[in-house]
């Protein structure tokens, strides 16, 4: 792991095992993440956009107007030529699409570790073909660091 995170990165560490519960979409956590990004409304519907959200807001990072939509995130700050440690990586998947931060990548690049929300209904880091990636984007003011070189592990099985 690199000595130096992004700020929005150690937000989302905060957060790995938080899951849902009571229901699809209903944990204390999660209704706290739609309150505090006032969204309550979202309450029930996949909730990728909206960790990521969390975590960049309380960081002092900006959002996108549409962030609960994993895909709106592929137009948010500065495009990045591929993943590095804290970068926003935007996936493709049937059905719509998800959004999750950069936590390593394998020594090939074929497979990119993410940390996410609504990654198996849990927040944590998982797996995933770098060939769904359709965007990795930076936030402005951000700084590029280089991705850890990882060993592969599990892949991601549901992120909806």
């Amino acid at each position: 792991m690199p000595t130096t995170e992004p700020s929005y990165l150690i937000e989302a560490r905060k957060d790995i095992g938080q899951r849902e519960t009571l229901g699809p979409n209903d944990s204390k956590w999660i209704r706290g993440m739609w309150a505090k990004l006032s969204a309550g409304w979202l309450l029930g519907q996949p909730w990728c956009g909206g960790a990521v959200a969390k975590w960049l807001s309380e960081a002092g990072y900006p959002i996108p107007k549409l962030f609960y939509r994993a895909l709106a995130w592929a137009d948010y700050g500065i495009r990045c030529p591929g993943p590095a440690q804290g970068v926003i990586a935007v996936l493709t998947r049937k059905g719509g699409g998800h959004v999750g931060i950069v936590t390593g990548v394998t020594r090939t690049g074929s497979h990119v570790r993410l940390l996410g929300g609504n990654q198996g209904d849990a927040v944590n880091e998982a797996w995933f073909p770098a060939d769904r990636v359709t965007a990795y984007r930076l936030p402005a003011g951000a700084q590029r660091i280089p991705a850890t070189i990882a060993t592969l592990g599990a892949l991601s099985t549901s992120e909806a």
